[in-house]
């Protein structure tokens, strides 16, 4: 499915965010609290949309990595930076050494995986004591009315969206997974769990979208 719809990919993106997307990934790349020079990965990747704030933060003699499992996403994402170190992986065993990496990043990667605490487990591993982790995802708005709004949108829109560009079927899999994801509480619960100190998050876009931040002490 995510290699079926790699090449229109970035246009839903920019339409069912309003273009905003690219704003959060600023605003939880800042959070990482990263130096130039310093050396971060992307996880589930996908077209890369991280790579652009990721090397803006790290400057030209920081190093900056990115892993998907899906080889036609991974393609168009070596567009987004051609010097990051891009890599055919999966969330749930990284292909690289204990404490590598300054900072860690996924973008509505999570809610994909089929073991949240493994991929969890993996990302601290590789992150060095005092690296932050950060991961944007969809939420369930809390509010009884932005609920109810929020469900109409992804039930109706999105799959119209989705026909629109001729991608039907993977545009229901997004209102369905969503509804199936883990709640704020239970994400943290998960990060804390894998060894997180300080887990926090905070709620974006009318509670539809949702940062979890998470330190390696």
């Amino acid at each position: 499915m995510f290699a079926q719809i790699a090449p229109t990919y970035d246009r839903m993106n920019g339409l069912m965010s309003l273009r905003l997307h690219r704003r959060w990934r600023r605003f939880a790349v800042a959070s990482l609290g990263l130096s130039p020079g310093s050396t971060v990965l992307d996880v589930c990747c996908g077209t890369g949309d991280f790579l652009v704030p990721l090397r803006k933060a790290v400057g030209p003699k920081g190093r900056v990595f990115a892993g998907d499992f899906c080889l036609p996403m991974l393609e168009l994402a070596r567009d987004k930076d051609d010097r990051a170190s891009l890599a055919l992986a999966d969330a749930g065993g990284l292909p690289y050494a204990d404490e590598s990496f300054d900072g860690v990043t996924v973008g509505w990667g999570i809610r994909n995986v089929p073991d949240v605490d493994r991929v969890h487990r993996e990302i601290f591993r590789v992150l060095r004591p005092g690296g932050v982790f950060v991961s944007l995802d969809m939420a369930r708005p809390r509010g009884r009315v932005l609920g109810a709004a929020s469900a109409w949108a992804f039930n109706r829109i999105v799959p119209a969206l989705g026909r629109w560009i001729g991608q039907a079927e993977a545009y229901r899999y997004l209102p369905e997974s969503t509804q199936r994801f883990m709640t704020r509480e239970e994400l943290a619960e998960s990060m804390a769990w894998a060894g997180f100190a300080d887990v926090a998050w905070r709620d974006l876009f009318f509670g539809n979208v949702c940062l979890h931040r998470g330190k390696k002490t």
